[in-house]
């Protein structure tokens, strides 16, 4: 099981397995002894169907501005209210840089000339009941940074920006553990040592 430094599991032990009840007949032959393997992979022993529910990728940018990291308050669910990073998932035929700076111009009208990897982290995105399990890359976006007042954010996506410093950072309104883990690097904080730790927030 993977760990970060502190020795946190970044998310529920054995929550990804939950998706193993949620298929009950083969998409294929339509034969109700579909068999799961611990949410990761159906078997049909009639027709021989097999498939795959892999991690999926997103990506997500960390933008300081003068006033702050930039935030976003979630206008839909999951968690809505909470704050997140600009980013989403890898779309295929992706890279996850592109993704990064797609979501980016989809999120806030702009997007950085250049950016630099940080770190990737797993995480757990619950959608409409389904459990995924999702490999989050990070990046920095180097300067020049926005001009605050041209972002144009995507209010169906955002409720509205948010900045804050380290200083003041608000640690238990951030969505997904991934993200605090990968702003807690961007910042060099010593792993346990940020409010409300690293596990994934309630969903």
């Amino acid at each position: 099981m993977f760990t970060d430094e502190s020795g946190a599991i970044p998310f529920p032990a054995g929550a990804w397995t939950e998706a193993g009840s949620l298929f009950r007949f083969c998409p294929s032959c339509g034969s109700p002894r579909l068999v799961s393997d611990r949410g990761r992979r159906w078997i049909c022993p009639d027709c021989g169907f097999e498939y795959f529910h892999n991690v999926a990728s997103a990506a997500g940018v960390i933008i300081e501005t003068r006033s702050g990291v930039l935030l976003l308050e979630r206008a839909k669910e999951p968690q809505k209210g909470k704050l997140c990073l600009p980013g989403g998932f890898v779309e295929p035929g992706e890279g996850a840089e592109d993704a990064a700076l797609r979501e980016c111009r989809e999120e806030l009208g702009w997007a950085p000339g250049r950016i630099e990897f940080i770190a990737s982290y797993p995480n757990l995105y619950r959608y409409k009941g389904v459990p995924y399990a999702t490999c989050d890359l990070y990046f920095r976006a180097l300067p020049p940074g926005p001009d605050i007042g041209s972002l144009d954010p995507d209010r169906e996506e955002s409720a509205s920006l948010r900045f804050a410093f380290f200083e003041d950072f608000p640690w238990d309104d951030i969505a997904f553990g991934s993200a605090r883990r990968a702003i807690r690097r961007y910042f060099r904080i010593p792993a346990g040592s940020v409010p409300g730790g690293d596990r994934q927030a309630p969903i």
